[in-house]
């Protein structure tokens, strides 16, 4: 990892070097124009699709002055971002925010939550107006104090019903409080039902690992993981799971991310090395960079666009099961870093998929922040703005990467609101469905006629976290090479 950070580092010297050539006046941006210069020069240098926007070119700006004309054009920072970035029909997961602190709590499962996490589907017959299911509610949270459970529907907030264009501000605006109007299903007809929860938003931190159980059935003991995000700040926990997994013998394995909207690739890696162990120092994945980073890393280290199996967590041995088979739960909510496990091991082991299509999203980003180097280190103390821009395409060691549309599965289920048993629970149809394909006992739970609703968001990726897939960290220590 050193030595991968050693050439990481000597690169962008270079790139950076190479950038200081084309000023070819010493004029900065002024301070109103701060937050604008950095967004160009952040995107120029990483932005996946860097050539292909005319706006971005390394040729476009003869020196600091025209591009400061430039920029003058975009007072508002977002509008400038949206306007550096492709068609957002092949760029649909880059983001800006204003406050750096609280996207990087995001990235690590800390939001402003009441723990209401929640699929919303359209009525029957709209298109406008839609409805909420609960999935699950986050331990510790303000709902876990309150009388609201999986599978409650409700369709509105504060006698408001919900539809696509207020949901934004009705479930996830300023106010932290807030009443869910519930609702009752019949006979196609989502009704209300006169009662209502009061809930709260508070600093929340969310543990991924929201179930961790082992079911005997025959033979087979069965080890169950529903996992709802890749947060590397819980990666002892995920370990610490699968050493009661490996203390117990589990025979087979269920990883359940039909909530899991991804987070970090480190992780990923990770956790396909919990799962198997046999592979340690092979390619998990593959990292493809626009073409200036690409044709560099190719050039000097083509080893550093390698991610790779591993033993460890810093110093501490992974526990590992070893397994040449794996069952995995998905739902239309299942993105990033959770598709990036089912297509990096899919050329090493036998990878069951039961569910619905994921969403597709192969694409990587990575924080940058207004620094000379665009790591965390030295931020400009004038503002918190900070890009979360998409930065490199992610294939397995095969070579493949190319599931934009999702990654289908073996056995196709949809979620509805006739299935959403308890989870963990071996009745739970999902579960169930998994289990009998691993004894052999049984067939596949029927979908109930009439509940099926069509998906437009979750919970999570509606609350502007979006479907995230990343690098920790850009590479920090910029400053001090560049004196």
């Amino acid at each position: 990892m050193k030595t991968k950070f050693k050439i990481t580092i000597l690169f962008f010297l270079a790139v950076f070097t190479f950038q200081s050539c084309q000023d070819n006046d010493d004029v900065a941006a002024p301070s109103n124009l701060e937050v604008q210069n950095f967004i160009w020069k952040g995107l120029n240098l990483y932005y996946l699709w860097q050539a292909d926007v005319p706006n971005l070119s390394d040729t476009r700006f003869a020196n600091q002055t025209d591009l400061n004309s430039f920029l003058s054009g975009y007072p508002v920072p977002e509008d400038l971002f949206n306007a550096l970035r492709v068609d957002k029909t092949i760029d649909r997961f880059s983001w800006i925010v204003s406050d750096y602190l609280v996207l990087e709590g995001q990235l690590q499962g800390t939001t402003n939550n009441n723990g209401v996490e929640f699929g919303l589907v359209y009525k029957s017959g709209s298109t406008t107006d839609i409805f909420g299911y609960v999935r699950y509610i986050v331990p510790g949270s303000d709902a876990a104090t309150k009388n609201i459970k999986r599978g409650d529907i409700f369709y509105g907030v504060n006698g408001t019903q919900l539809t696509v264009s207020n949901y934004q501000g009705l479930l996830f605006g300023s106010n932290n409080d807030y009443t869910l109007n519930l609702a009752d299903y019949n006979a196609g007809a989502i009704t209300a039902n006169g009662k209502s929860v009061a809930l709260t938003k508070t600093v929340l931190d969310e543990n991924p690992i929201l179930t961790n159980t082992v079911i005997n059935s025959g033979s087979h003991k069965i080890g169950y993981l529903m996992y709802n995000g890749f947060y590397a700040t819980y990666d002892t926990n995920l370990n610490d799971a699968f050493g009661t997994f490996k203390s117990q013998g589990i025979t087979d394995l269920v990883l359940d991310l039909r909530y899991n909207g991804g987070g970090s690739i480190l992780t990923a890696s990770r956790l396909a090395s919990m799962i198997t162990g046999q592979f340690t120092a092979q390619i998990f994945a593959k990292q493809q960079w626009n073409a200036k980073i690409e044709s560099y890393f190719e050039t000097n280290n083509p080893a550093a666009l390698n991610t790779l199996f591993t033993d460890k967590i810093g110093t501490t041995p992974i526990n590992s099961l070893n397994l040449t088979k794996i069952y995995i739960l998905t739902s239309k909510s299942t993105a990033s870093a959770s598709e990036l496990v089912i297509n990096g091991l899919k050329p090493y082991i036998d990878v069951v998929q039961i569910g619905d299509v994921t969403v597709g999203k192969n694409v990587g980003s990575v924080t940058l922040y207004d620094s000379p180097d665009f790591s965390a280190t030295n931020r400009n103390p004038n503002h918190r703005y900070a890009m979360q821009p998409l930065v490199l395409k992610i294939a397995n060691s095969a070579g493949f990467g190319d599931y934009s549309s999702g990654l289908v599965p073996t056995y196709q289920m949809k979620e509805n609101l006739g299935n959403l048993d308890v989870l963990g629970s071996t009745t739970e149809p999902f579960l169930s469905t998994a289990i009998a394909k691993i004894t052999g006992t049984g067939k596949m739970a029927q979908p109930i006629p009439g509940i099926d609703f069509d998906y437009f968001k979750d919970s999570k990726s509606a609350n502007g976290i979006q479907n995230q897939m990343y690098l920790e960290k850009a590479p920090e220590g910029l400053l001090k090479a560049l004196e």
